[in-house]
């Protein structure tokens, strides 16, 4: 593995107008491996004039019509084509992604590059089935509607599933047939910068993709405020989304989709029908990718005639669940982010300790000689519902167990949050199971499994877990205008 890292050649600069450029002020920032603290690469520090300059390239080819009036069949061939190059050089975007963001490796390799790989395929194979309408007309008169491209669409994506988030809106955009500014992350720009040079040699037209690494502060500011982008495609924090709705309210009224994490609820009723089953879910409905995952199952509540004794076999999994060096293909838990994304989870721990909870498993840093940032898997019961734990996002390796005594009580809890993306319950009853996905109030509900779902299905939120949807054919009505038209027959 080593000797596989030292033949990596780690991409840094932005990619705009079918061209690798620096900033124009030659600005870069360090970008740090959480693996081992230690600096992998400089990167490109886009500041509002570089920002400008992708928009300004992205505009030019939206409006000649390079990509947008591009027959359906030739898009299909060059997204099928940058498919395909991203698989070609899997590994190499796995190690990248391992690397920049902590990931195991092995995570990296089985789920987050083949996910991202099949987006691409999947709305290359969609483009061309996406129709519009006939109306009911008088005689002399044919009604009809038609989808057309946005125009310009500034995607900002997250840290947790880099490559895998970015290509959840950068495929369905480009499949619509618009251009799109790529905005990664400060701290996980390398698989997006690959991504621009993969699909200039698949062919995407210049100025088609830019991609703009930099400081959230001064490149998605720039990209939001910009008065020539038509929409801003966001993954991340609340307070983020918030401020990007400001940013179009002071500009252009550009669209804006939000999908804003959650405090998501999994419950356990005593009729469960595999109790091993949904230890498993519990455990890793939380802790996968270190508890950074937007659905995170944050919220354990257990039917109480049962919770001590399901508590333990979730306490038996997570304790298995041992941090090590995200490139040993045996790991199976990684580091954190960054050291902040660290301090913010071990200060959850604390407030938890403080405030009553009973801490069962976990609560430590680990593996400090590494120079990494890890936390141990934490699991922490009797959380009261007005607790901080309760009802905070951590975003890390945190889960807080509750118990209750009745379906009322059960669902009232599960609802009791800001947040609404996902929702999970385990029970043997059909009219619970069916009533019960009825009743809570997420956009994502999973009865007897956990993020049982797949490309197929929209994915988004209620509540302040934002609004708009990635994924399946739903995806493209976000990056599209409603035409009508209607022809008077003379």
């Amino acid at each position: 593995m080593t000797e596989a890292v030292a033949r990596l050649t780690l991409p840094g600069l932005a990619v705009i107008e079918g061209e690798r450029v620096e900033a124009e002020s030659g600005a870069t920032f360090h970008n740090v491996s959480p693996r081992d603290g230690r600096v992998l690469n400089l990167v490109t520090a886009c500041q509002a004039v570089d920002v400008e300059r992708a928009v300004a390239s992205a505009r030019a080819a939206f409006e000649d019509g390079r990509w947008r009036d591009l027959g359906p069949r030739a898009k299909k061939a060059i997204l099928f084509r940058l498919a395909d190059l991203m698989e070609r050089d899997a590994e190499e975007l796995a190690l990248l992604e391992s690397l920049d963001v902590g990931k195991p490796i092995r995570d990296a390799r089985a789920v987050d590059i083949p996910l991202a790989i099949n987006t691409c395929r999947w709305y290359a194979e969609a483009l061309d089935k996406f129709y519009g309408e006939v109306g009911t007309s008088p005689v002399d008169r044919l009604s009809y509607a038609v989808h057309e491209p946005l125009g310009v669409i500034g995607a900002i994506v997250p840290w947790n599933f880099p490559l895998h988030m970015a290509m959840w809106k950068v495929a369905p955009a480009l499949a619509m047939g618009n251009s799109v500014v790529l905005k990664p992350a400060e701290q996980s720009p390398l698989t997006a910068l690959k991504l621009g040079e993969l699909a200039l040699e698949a062919g995407l037209p210049a100025g088609v993709l830019n991609v703009v690494p930099g400081l959230g502060s001064v490149a998605g500011e720039a990209l939001a405020l910009s008065m020539d982008v038509d929409m801003i495609a966001f993954t991340g924090s609340g307070p983020v989304g918030r401020r990007l709705m400001e940013y179009s309210a002071r500009s252009n009224l550009k669209r804006v989709s939000l999908e804003l994490g959650g405090k998501s609820p999994q419950i356990v009723f005593a009729d469960c029908p595999d109790l091993d089953a949904a230890a498993q879910a519990a455990a890793w409905g939380v802790f996968y990718n270190q508890g950074e995952v937007c659905t995170a199952a944050s919220r354990l509540l257990v039917e109480a005639s049962i919770k001590d004794a399901f508590l333990d076999r979730v306490v038996a999994v997570a304790r298995d669940m041992v941090p090590g060096d995200p490139l040993d293909p045996a790991t199976v838990f990684g580091a954190m982010v960054s050291e902040r994304q660290m301090n913010t989870a071990l200060d959850y721990i604390a407030t938890a300790d403080s405030q009553g909870a009973r801490r069962v498993l976990g609560g430590r840093q680990v593996r400090q000689d590494s120079g990494g940032y890890f936390v141990e898997p934490t699991i922490f019961d009797r959380v009261a519902p007005e607790s901080t734990l309760a009802r905070e996002e951590v975003f890390g390796p945190v889960l807080g167990v509750m118990s209750f005594s009745s379906e009322a009580e059960a669902f009232r809890l599960a609802n009791d949050t800001v947040y609404g993306l996902a929702a999970g319950l385990w029970t043997s009853d059909i009219s619970r199971a069916l009533g019960g996905a009825r009743q809570l109030r997420a956009g994502l509900v999973w009865v007897n499994g956990w993020d049982a779902c797949d490309i197929t299905m929209p994915f988004g939120g209620f509540k302040q877990s934002g609004f708009g949807r990635d994924r399946s054919l739903h995806a493209l009505h976000k990056y599209a205008d409603l035409k009508s038209v209607s022809v008077t027959l003379r």
